[in-house]
């Protein structure tokens, strides 16, 4: 006889009841997950028209299989051209000029056309300063164009440094490029630019990456990556602005959403939004694809940081400097505190963190438990890096004062500084923070300086019913500037001046 008349007969039909359970149960999850795609796919039909920019493919585009050791950056740059040369002859001068098309970033000489000023953000750009003290790498994060890290690169620039901005890969063109992108053509780029600065700037001196949501991701990838692969030219210290280390879990299973999108029926379930471009340096539409490639390199990125720290080469990683929003809805700053700071082995790191504004009014209005987690970081005595928190000098005040510790201590330095929350302003956002007040697009002042006419995106405060304007006020309403800007620009030239020296002014 088999096996199976070995088994006593109740337990045969124990195990047959148990078999019988686990097919039921995948049936029924089959059955849901078809029934969440179904629904997702006959919702996404409601989402606004699709246009020019959610469909056309530009065949242009660097891809990380274009890469070799041996790519340059001319040759990146040259490709760029090629690809916004495509980006105007399909989509530029498709578009008509139409009322509906006032404030739109691809109306040819509209007030939003990048194209207008005299330098077009949305590509890759150089600043060379006539002496060269150091090189910095600028990493933009997800949706945006080198635009983000702009300000960042003139602070750079004014101290002596040679300043890549670099374009990533499915930015600063149209949104349909991110359904096409991959984590890997972001990586490749990077190690391209990375090549660049160390052979423009030299060995001597100080080479720096700055990377601000999905490229401090990557900043963080790369340095790693360094750690193992010689080629890779080391940085020296990294400057952070609201990284992306950890983002919901839920984008883990984004493409997913999009399993119908072949059929021209339902061709927007591959958007998790469809909006209005009026922003001329960042796409306001996001496809499911962009959450997805964002999630797997955030993957990578946490095993990468448990390798290095279970292989013991986290000593060798550089010196992180990261600015943050406590309330970020973007990604999870916990895992910046958790995977990458808490694993960190040298002791020059400093985290720089931004409270929500904790004066007395304001709070009944504001979850207490975002204070809870906080208040344990500022306690602990064993933290393995310089922790530096802003926020309100005391319940009563809009003031702002910084409270440090030094790594693995437990002794507060309070300062007070000259600060203080605006009127209507309950925290920072995660877009906000790498961006001046001064910011002609982003800022609080409008047209600053005379270089921008178009919309004064940092400035609008729309008033009236709420679910009548076609761009969410979530979007319109979100703070688009950094109040406490001159602090992050003072504390980068201290940075920059302790591994360079001061530098031109």
């Amino acid at each position: 006889m088999g096996p199976i008349f070995c088994i006593p007969r109740e337990q045969r039909k124990s195990m047959k009841r148990v078999l019988a359970w686990i097919m039921k149960a995948v049936s029924l999850a089959g059955l849901f997950a078809v029934t969440v795609l179904l629904v997702w796919a006959f919702e996404s039909r409601k989402k606004p028209d699709l246009c020019v920019w959610h469909t056309v493919s530009l065949s242009s585009e660097f891809k990380a299989s274009d890469a070799t050791p041996q790519s340059t950056l001319k040759e990146y740059i040259e490709r760029e051209k090629q690809l916004f040369r495509e980006l105007k002859e399909q989509v530029y001068d498709r578009v008509k000029s139409t009322e509906a098309m006032t404030f739109s970033r691809y109306m040819a000489g509209g007030t939003q056309d990048p194209g207008q000023w005299q330098r077009n953000w949305n590509l890759t750009f150089e600043l060379i300063p006539e002496r060269i003290q150091g090189g910095a790498l600028l990493l933009h994060g997800l949706t945006d164009s080198p635009y983000s890290l702009r300000r960042i690169g003139e602070i750079l620039y004014a101290r002596g440094f040679y300043v890549l901005g670099l374009r990533l890969p499915g930015h600063g063109t149209v949104p349909v490029a991110l359904t096409e992108v991959h984590w890997k053509d972001w990586v490749a780029a990077s190690r391209i630019g990375a090549r660049h600065v160390r052979a423009q700037i030299g060995m001597d001196v100080p080479f720096v990456i700055a990377g601000y949501s999905n490229g401090g991701g990557l900043a963080v990838k790369y340095s790693l990556d360094a750690l193992k692969d010689p080629s890779l030219p080391r940085p020296d210290r990294l400057l952070l602005f609201s990284p992306e280390i950890g983002i919901m879990p839920v984008a883990r299973i984004s493409n997913a959403f999009q399993l119908l999108s072949f059929l021209p029926y339902f061709e927007k379930s591959r958007w998790e939004s469809i909006r209005p471009e009026y922003d001329p340096f960042k796409y306001n539409s996001f496809p499911l694809n962009a959450a997805q490639q964002a999630y797997n390199l955030v993957a990578v990125i946490q095993d990468q940081l448990e390798e290095a720290r279970k292989a013991g080469i986290f000593k060798d990683f550089p010196p992180v400097l990261t600015f943050l929003s406590w309330i970020d809805s973007t990604v999870e700053t916990s895992s910046t505190i958790d995977q990458l700071y808490g694993k960190l082995e040298n002791e020059g790191s400093e985290l720089v963190v931004f409270d929500m504004n904790r004066i007395d009014r304001l709070s009944s209005f504001l979850p207490k438990q975002q204070k809870v987690p906080l208040d344990r970081l500022e306690a602990r005595a064993d933290l393995p890096y310089r922790l530096t928190v802003i926020t309100n000098a005391g319940g009563d005040s809009r003031q702002l004062s910084s409270r440090s510790k030094a790594s693995r201590s437990g002794h507060v330095d309070s300062i007070a500084l000259d600060m203080e929350w605006p009127p209507g302003v309950y925290s920072l956002s995660h877009v906000a923070v790498p961006f001046s007040p001064n910011d002609p697009v982003y800022g609080s002042s409008g047209n600053a300086g005379g270089t921008y006419h178009g919309l004064p995106l940092g400035t609008l405060e729309p008033r009236g019913e709420t679910d009548l304007l076609i761009a969410p006020l979530s979007q319109l309403m979100r703070l688009r500037h950094n109040p406490f800007f001159p602090y992050i620009e003072r504390r980068i030239v201290r940075e920059i001046d302790s591994i360079a020296g001061p530098g031109q002014h």
